[in-house]
């Protein structure tokens, strides 16, 4: 069972006595018996799972146990992720960082526990910008983000927004009234039985057909139909393989997001000791995650409102850009840091007092609270013998 402790919970002054966004959930506690405890409530209703287990490379770290033998580690966590499974939303995501010594073994095991449709993606996040000199034989400069799906025909993930580089790439030229636009491939390899025509360029020149291995994305007949429209690129002297227009405007929402994840674009070791330093003075988590890396993996799979949940909260870096992206959320950690780290952290949001990370990208300012739970203690053995029940006393 959970216990609240009261004096260690914290809401923002004003918040009054309603749940809402003061309903986060920090427990501290060994995640399996809390995510067993957290079944009969919260089952199929997570929308998004992160976890950051230990990577078991045989460190000796000051906050948690990461040298096991191969086999006990990958039991430990199938526990786990079977649960987390039970309590995660038919459209919710997992996403789990490893490295290379037990990424692979984890998928085996995961794709048997989700079935290997489930399995979305297999991320590289480029956690070090610059080349160890002392490397043995290669220098490593990536995790693993590994993304799995509740139900992969129901998952839903979002676009990245698009930035000034993206939007680089659009002009106008030709002064299209319907505004910037990039040229796109006519071409394409899926077979399509009309797009094997020539074409006449403005200029005269004959194209006879496609590519080899190529079919033109559209027909005859279609193509006519856009350039009348004003929407195909022939090049400025008319004479080159014409190139549909792709406008800004159609994709203005966003990009679809790739497998390669890089530090400029979503932070690095660096970046997150800097941030933890900036938090505590002190730089005392060995591999911390950077808040932008949290932020784009909750825009892609959540909403404002939906329930987030973290089994190895280390520093409480989910919790704390969850809460300022507005999510609900529920952080589970054993270690002592839960006390001297990640409550004062987590005090210093929902005040506005935490400055660094994504708070200005998010705009937050402060609001909300949490509540601190911890594991009850075990009921005292019974001495009665076998089929005989234990008299209260």
């Amino acid at each position: 069972m959970l216990v609240e402790d009261p004096e260690r919970s914290h809401r923002a002054a004003g918040c009054g006595t309603g749940t809402g966004i003061f309903d986060n959930r920090l427990i501290f506690g060994d995640n399996l018996p809390v995510l067993k405890a957290l079944v009969p409530d919260l089952a199929g209703r997570v929308k998004c799972v992160f976890i950051d287990p230990p990577y078991n490379t045989g460190s000796a770290f000051a906050h948690y146990d990461d040298g096991v033998e191969h086999a006990v580690w990958l039991d430990r966590m199938r526990q786990r992720i079977e649960i987390i499974r039970a309590l995660m939303a038919e459209d919710a995501a997992l996403w789990v960082t490893l490295d290379d010594n037990e990424a692979h073994y984890f998928k085996v095991m995961c794709d048997e526990v989700f079935g290997r449709k489930n399995f979305v993606s297999d991320i590289t996040w480029q956690k070090v910008y610059s080349v160890k000199g002392s490397a043995r034989h290669i220098s490593g400069m990536h995790d693993h983000i590994l993304l799995y799906a509740k139900n992969i025909d129901v998952l839903t993930i979002g676009r990245i927004p698009r930035t000034a580089r993206n939007n680089k790439l659009y002009r106008n030229p030709d002064n299209d009234p319907r505004g910037l636009w990039r040229p796109g491939p006519l071409a394409a390899r899926n077979p399509y039985s009309l797009g094997t025509y020539p074409i006449t360029c403005p200029s005269g020149r004959v194209i006879d057909g496609p590519p080899n291995g190529s079919y033109w994305r559209y027909s005859k007949e279609r193509l006519r139909e856009l350039d009348a429209k004003g929407m195909i690129w022939w090049g400025k002297d008319g004479n080159n393989v014409p190139a549909p227009k792709i406008y800004l405007e159609t994709v203005a929402e966003g990009t679809r997001p790739t497998s390669i994840w890089k530090h400029d674009e979503v932070g690095n070791n660096q970046d997150a000791k800097r941030e933890i330093l900036d938090l505590f003075g002190e730089d005392m988590f060995d591999t911390p995650k950077p808040e932008r890396l949290l932020e784009r993996i909750l825009h892609l799979s959540t909403a404002p409102g939906d329930l987030v949940l973290d089994a190895f909260a280390g520093s409480g870096t989910t919790g704390a850009v969850a809460h300022k992206m507005g999510r609900r959320w529920i952080m589970v950690e054993r270690g002592e840091q839960c006390h001297s780290h990640i409550i004062p952290r987590l005090k210093k949001v929902v005040d506005g007092a935490d400055r660094g990370g994504v708070t200005e990208a998010t705009g937050w300012r402060g609001g909300g609270g949490f509540r601190y739970f911890r594991l009850a203690a075990p009921p005292p053995a019974s001495n009665a013998p076998i089929g005989e029940p234990a008299r209260s006393t």
